[in-house]
């Protein structure tokens, strides 16, 4: 039983560590030249200041993922569907400027704590000094960003729904079956 309380503590404190990192999504038209810029800002520069930082891109321009992008207008209360609109945790964006990046990092900076904001001081001086030797280090960052398609997603959601199920049918009839040998060793 401690064992289990164990792993329950750990998988939590890995969950919570988790969600709280800011989360970034870029709603984008690939012919929208504001997207390209918020895109490179965020692509060339936030993801190596707060190494946290994970980056999904979705295309406005594909069907399959209107859907999301009319529920996050609803939800930012966003009336008109211009591009990009990037969302930071919970915090909405509509459009891009360069004058928004300070408020884009200190988005990203509210569910950070003292030393990750320390970090990312850092890392925006080690960037504004070389930057190409500091992303040459630090070239995994590149792998935060991520192209979001709900099509895709839909059909792997369905393949991960399946293995869970008979992952989860396997571990039931072994409990099953260890009730029941446990049954027989007590008569």
């Amino acid at each position: 039983m401690k064992k289990l309380s164990a792993l329950t503590a750990v998988l939590g404190l890995a969950f919570i560590s988790a969600a709280s990192a800011a989360d970034i999504t870029i709603f984008y038209s690939p012919y929208c030249p504001h997207c390209h810029h918020a895109r490179a800002f965020v692509e060339n520069t936030l993801i190596y200041e707060y190494p946290t930082v994970s980056v999904r891109n979705v295309n406005v321009m594909e069907e399959a993922n209107l859907p999301m992008f009319q529920d996050t207008l609803e939800k930012c209360k966003y009336e008109s569907g211009g591009v990009p609109v990037i969302v930071v945790g919970e915090k909405c964006f509509q459009g891009y400027a360069d004058f928004m990046q300070d408020d884009l990092r200190t988005a990203v900076e509210a569910d950070l704590s003292d030393n990750q904001k320390s970090q990312a001081a850092e890392n925006k001086k080690a960037l504004a000094d070389n930057a190409d030797e500091f992303k040459s280090k630090n070239a995994s960052r590149a792998d935060a960003v991520t192209e979001y398609n709900a099509a895709t997603a839909q059909k792997k959601s369905n393949e991960n729904s399946t293995i869970w199920f008979y992952g989860l049918l396997i571990v039931l009839v072994g409990a099953l079956g260890f009730v029941l040998i446990r049954k027989d060793k007590k008569k």
